[in-house]
């Protein structure tokens, strides 16, 4: 038990006013939904995740061991089953790319929602409850409750690394989903027993089917650690839930050979600054409300509310860092850090929140004021430049107009214009008022983004530029060897081209009719020995690397064909 005196938190009832629930669901709708809808798979993680998918619900690949262009993927099955169920299960009625999409913004909706869970049960133990006032008024346990889990969830919604990353087609968000649904079995087990034994039981095995086993592992230690210390009963007893959960997490990993290490290296003084770096932007705004928590909470760390959030925590951020720096591993310590973000709200000074608060009007104002800037110039000519701008990064790129991409961004901005003028013209006292204005403002950004901006991302982003120059050169169905490109290229080869790829076997030892390279555009590249140069081709934004295309040549190795 703590001593009340130790307690940071002075909360009155009317602090602790809801947030409406429709205003609730509006800032999650507006989060989750946008980029769902109208778009190709992007380049790098997306598309490659999406090409394991289609492989297998198209019956091109295996369903235990997903390849692309012949190459295994890596050791995550749970996630890439998911996304081709959904193909199986929805095709023809929906395109494939938007059913794959599918689950995964259910599983964002699932992280959102049990950061709210999660936060919500930590602060109704006694020690995360404020000081009781001498005559009364102070805050209701359930009410208080609430508001700090309205305020975990804005502070989750505000935080910029998840907000590209949580939107994607990847393991990681499945594994963010596990970490999210073990952080609140740590979190409710005290009163939702039979949810928190089902939820830790499916979390850490899915987690390392997802392909993080060992952060499963170290997840499930520290949750063993900090349940046998604690002061409840209850939570004592569910140790052995979570130990069991643990072992079964090993054995499964080891008998589906699902163990994966990776080790980063910090050669230079440049690699460490960098990691510092990403750090700052990417947990942004959760980090200096974390730390401010803790500091203000210091003598409560072994207390639940402290203790549970800051061991899921401390485990991913240090796996992150022992990987070189992974951004898709620090995500998963997003919801961790917004539930100790959340439990600074009651501690800070009236100076602080304002200084949260006009800076995310200025920031996010002027983000969305060049957004339409850039919009107008493309749809109507003015200003001039910044058309002239997306021209030269993206050159071919023809603009188009959407009515109802230009409702839903005009309506996301009014909402913000309101939304400034109640946080800034009118006293506030709701615990959750410092993160309104952060969170709404990342969420009209990327509305913005995926409504107005949306065709030229698409191009820029998108493979099917490229592959559709490729088709130019190269027969429909062919079989295409391209042992060096990375497999995003191999995927979209295969899904918007209906190549044959293979990623294995060299120009020697491949049996496909053509060849494709990368070649650094500045230097001579002679073709390589019984292969004969048809055409260089390019993304439209890649500067720097030609895709070289080549064709088995019938006589002299090395014989051009003319371009």
């Amino acid at each position: 038990m703590v001593h009340s005196s130790l307690n940071p938190a002075l909360v009155s009832q009317r602090a602790v006013q809801r947030l409406p629930r429709w205003a609730l669901l509006l800032f999650c709708a507006a989060y989750v939904l946008p980029g769902l809808f109208g778009r190709d798979p992007w380049r790098n993680a997306d598309v490659s995740a999406f090409g394991y998918m289609i492989g297998m619900a198209d019956g091109r690949s295996p369903w235990w061991m997903p390849t692309v262009g012949g190459v295994l993927a890596d050791p995550a099955p749970v996630p890439y089953w998911l996304g081709a169920i959904f193909i199986r299960l929805l095709s023809p009625w929906i395109d494939p790319a938007l059913a794959a999409r599918l689950p995964f913004a259910m599983l964002l909706a699932s992280v959102l929602a049990l950061t709210w869970y999660a936060a919500y049960h930590l602060a109704r133990t006694e020690a995360a409850q404020p000081l009781p006032f001498a005559f009364g008024g102070e805050a209701d346990p359930v009410d208080y409750a609430r508001a700090m889990a309205d305020g975990a969830l804005l502070a989750l919604i505000a935080t910029l690394g998840l907000l590209q990353l949580g939107h994607e087609t990847t393991p990681e968000l499945t594994q963010l989903a596990c970490v999210a649904l073990f952080t609140y079995a740590m979190a409710a087990s005290p009163s939702r027993g039979s949810h928190s034994k089902f939820a830790v039981m499916i979390g850490l095995p899915a987690l390392a089917g997802s392909g993080a086993p060992s952060i499963a592992l170290a997840l499930g230690l520290a949750g063993s650690v900090v349940c046998a210390r604690s002061a409840y009963p209850i939570v004592r007893r569910f140790t052995p839930w979570v130990a069991g959960a643990t072992a079964l997490t090993a054995a499964m990993a080891t008998a589906c050979g699902l163990w994966t290490w990776q080790i980063g290296n910090y050669r230079t003084a440049g690699s460490v600054t960098a990691v510092a770096r990403q750090w700052l932007w990417f947990l942004w705004p959760v980090w200096p409300l974390a730390l401010w928590t803790l500091w203000q909470w210091r003598r409560h760390i072994l207390n639940r509310h402290i203790a549970v959030p800051l061991s899921c925590a401390a485990v991913t951020a240090v796996a992150s860092v022992v990987m070189g720096g992974q951004d898709r591993t620090l995500m998963l310590s997003l919801p961790a850090l917004a539930l100790l973000a959340a439990f600074a709200l009651p501690t800070l000074k009236r100076s602080t929140s304002a200084a949260v608060d006009w800076f995310s009007v200025f920031f996010f104002s002027v983000c969305a004021i060049a957004v339409w800037i850039i919009y107008a110039s493309l749809q109507i000519g003015f200003p001039v430049r910044p058309a002239q701008n997306v021209v030269k990064l993206a050159p071919g790129f023809a603009s188009q107009f959407s009515l109802l991409a230009l409702l839903l961004a005009t309506a996301g901005s009014l909402a913000w214009v309101w939304l400034v003028r109640w946080r800034t013209g009118r006293n506030q006292h709701a615990l959750w008022k410092s993160l309104v204005l952060p969170a709404s403002g990342v969420a009209l950004c990327w509305l913005l983004l995926m409504t107005l901006m949306l065709p030229v991302l698409d191009y820029a982003r998108s493979l099917r530029p490229l592959v559709m120059r490729v088709a130019q050169h190269v027969p429909s169905e062919a079989c295409i060897a391209a042992p060096r490109l990375p497999r995003s290229v191999w995927a979209s080869l295969e899904y918007f081209g209906g190549f044959q790829v293979d990623g294995l076997s060299g120009p020697a030892d491949t049996r496909c009719t053509y060849l494709l390279q990368l070649e650094p555009k500045s230097g001579k590249h002679p073709a390589p020995p019984g292969w004969a140069l048809v055409a260089r081709v390019t993304r439209p934004t890649d500067r720097s690397e030609w895709v070289a295309i080549y064709r088995r040549a019938p006589g002299a190795a090395g014989q051009s064909v003319a371009r």
